[in-house]
């Protein structure tokens, strides 16, 4: 297992094999994800203006990859904290754990995202409510 500190949101460097014919790159467990993917969602044809998110989660870790485009990724802490993470190359993947709000903007045109989750979707593990989300 790779030694991040998988506590806070971070950038994971994937591999990048590149040939001249074109590039591949590839994540496995455990090298590269924490948990064991239990979901996978991706997100595409969004409107220009329009956010996606907007939300934690109780317990379920994320890792979201944009494959093509560049979307901005907002993620907030329970102190408030906020960091911005621009993705924009399929070889970075952004790590969010459990507790963080979340929102995704900026999206260019024809941007794709695929999310890994570690579990199972339930309505009851979402915090949709940012008041409460801060002091939960």
């Amino acid at each position: 297992m790779n030694t991040e500190n998988f506590t806070t949101p971070h950038i994971i460097e994937l591999p990048k094999i590149a040939d001249a014919r074109g590039n591949l790159s590839f994540m496995q467990n455990p090298e590269h994800i924490p948990f064991d993917i239990k979901r996978v969602f991706w997100i595409y044809d969004v409107p220009g203006g329009e956010t996606r998110g907007g939300h934690a989660y109780k317990t379920q870790e994320e890792i979201i990859i944009v494959i093509s485009g560049s979307i901005d990724i907002v993620v907030v802490n329970q102190q408030g904290e906020t960091k911005r993470f621009v993705l924009n190359r399929s070889y970075s993947a952004l790590y969010i754990p459990p507790m963080h709000w979340r929102h995704l903007e900026n999206f260019s045109t024809n941007s794709v995202s695929v999310h890994l989750s570690s579990a199972d979707f339930s309505e009851e593990d979402y915090i949709r409510d940012y008041p409460q989300f801060l002091i939960s």
